[in-house]
């Protein structure tokens, strides 16, 4: 029984070690968020079982937790570089599945169409807005930016202001609303789907996503020309390595010892 029990200490130290190792890969990944490992204990007894001498049968992988808390902010000076001081998500959506996903991620981009969109080429959802930059839906679309005005003036830059508005200006010297960025949030975010390029999808564990504007109640005001960078903090990741390290090499040793027991039992019966 000891080897099993060993066993089952190996895989969760093995297990312990892919997350640190994923945590501290992603250390420089923008948007990223930290994760851990919670374990549980595992006791064969039944109702006829002394409690007193129960010696249990080993561990398993109770739950691996993501964290989201804030990371640190960082200014890019990159009109198009968004952070979220708060708790909400960019909405993305995938222009040719439909897909929606939600990301920490606010490295966007213009396309030549006037399109505003992540790397992969997921679209920034935002809502419509009239004249006065006041949200006119609460369906958030596409952002679509006009790359020439009513005036004939060519696009010359966009910028995005602390309530999330995008603002386009033209080479007359006009500027022009053009949307307000959609931002979500979970009522239990631990229960998002990673997907891989720092975006997350809900799921039944997560409940859907409860759309609001930047800048009120929870969701976050927009801090342009800022990034947010992965909240995972080396030290704290190289100490847990080491003590997922020992606890590997602890359960080997364990396993090397039930070994030998076993192998001087079978020597006396020889």
């Amino acid at each position: 029984m000891s080897f099993f029990t060993s066993i089952s200490g190996l895989k969760n130290a093995e297990t312990d070690l892919r997350i640190i190792a994923h945590n501290i890969a992603n250390a420089e990944t923008v948007g990223f968020k930290k994760s851990s490992v919670q374990f549980s204990d595992l006791v064969a007894s039944g109702s006829s079982t002394d409690p007193r001498r129960s010696p249990g049968i080993g561990a398993t992988v109770a739950g691996i937790t993501q964290d989201f808390v804030l990371g640190p902010l960082e200014q890019t000076g990159r009109s198009l570089d968004l952070a979220i001081d708060g708790d909400g998500f960019f909405a993305l959506t995938n222009p040719f599945s439909g897909e929606e996903t939600y990301s920490r991620n606010g490295n966007f981009r213009l396309t030549a169409a006037g399109e505003l969109e992540d790397s992969w080429g997921n679209r920034l959802q935002a809502y419509p807005v009239d004249a006065a930059g006041n949200p006119t839906s609460t369906t958030a679309a596409d952002v679509d930016v006009p790359v020439v005005n009513a005036s004939g003036s060519a696009l010359a830059n966009v910028t995005i202001n602390n309530r999330g508005i995008v603002i386009a200006a033209y080479g007359d010297g006009t500027t022009q609303p053009v949307g307000q960025v959609a931002l979500a949030t979970f009522s239990a975010p631990n229960g998002l789907r990673a997907v891989g390029q720092t975006k997350w999808q809900a799921t039944g564990d997560s409940g859907a996503a409860v759309f609001g504007n930047p800048g009120i109640g929870s969701y976050g005001e927009m801090i342009s020309g800022a990034l947010e960078r992965s909240n995972v903090d080396l030290a704290e990741e190289m100490v847990s390595l080491l003590t997922a390290q020992r606890n590997f090499q602890a359960n080997a040793k364990a396993i090397d010892t039930a070994t030998q027991i076993s192998q001087t039992v079978l020597n006396l019966r020889s």
